[in-house]
């Protein structure tokens, strides 16, 4: 995972590591050991964390230089087949 990366949106938004902890409704610590890459950040805070930041996990992870999210998928719509 591009770690800078994480750290970098973060600043991006002037937002301190505890900030970001309680949107994940997490401890500062936890965060920190995720911004530093000793622990991995769990599939489903990285989905907040693209929310939050309005942008793809995939951009989070740096598999893509693309800030920009994705459209809306079928289940995000909440729209059945």
């Amino acid at each position: 995972m591009n770690i800078e990366r994480l750290k970098e949106i973060r600043q991006d938004k002037d937002l301190y590591q505890k900030d970001v902890a309680k949107i994940l409704n997490t401890t500062q610590k936890q965060y920190s050991l995720y911004e530093t890459g000793i622990r991995l950040i769990p599939i489903d805070k990285l989905v907040l964390l693209a929310k939050y930041y309005n942008t793809s996990v995939d951009y989070i992870l740096g598999l893509t230089d693309e800030r920009k999210p994705y459209s809306k998928s079928v289940l995000e719509k909440g729209i059945k087949k």
